[in-house]
């Protein structure tokens, strides 16, 4: 008389479904990143609160008829650069505030980020919050 089960359990484990989800899973990652554009840019941006005045900044603003202003003060736009130095310092640590009129030319806003690039100053684009 053969007293053993029928039923014997099989010791060895089949890996082919986990193998499959995890392969699934991979493929849509490696796709779904690929989707994504990084369009952000590092920007540092004024808080609009109260009014603050202090002294680690400058103004530059441009007007609609491309007039350029530090600090209230009119600058003609052959010596703005020089301008701009002279109320930076020389330790370079101020940042350069760009304060442009929603119509003016781009080439006028791209002269005051063209001298901060070319003197290594920070700068921050003013824009107006919502």
């Amino acid at each position: 008389m053969n007293l053993r089960g029928r039923n014997k359990v099989n010791p060895n484990f089949n890996m082919s479904s986990m193998t499959d989800i995890v392969f699934l899973l991979l493929i849509f990652f490696m796709l779904t990143s690929t989707l994504v554009t990084v369009s952000a840019i590092d920007v540092l941006l004024p808080k609009a609160g109260g009014k603050t005045e202090n002294n680690t900044s400058i103004a530059v603003s441009i007007t609609k008829n491309s007039s350029f202003y530090i600090d209230k003060t009119k600058i003609n736009s052959n010596n703005l650069e020089l301008e701009i130095l002279n109320r930076v310092g020389v330790d370079k640590k101020k940042t350069v505030i760009i304060r442009g009129d929603k119509d003016v030319p781009y080439k006028n806003v791209m002269k005051v980020i063209d001298i901060a690039n070319k003197n290594k100053l920070k700068m921050i684009l003013a824009v107006k919050g919502k």
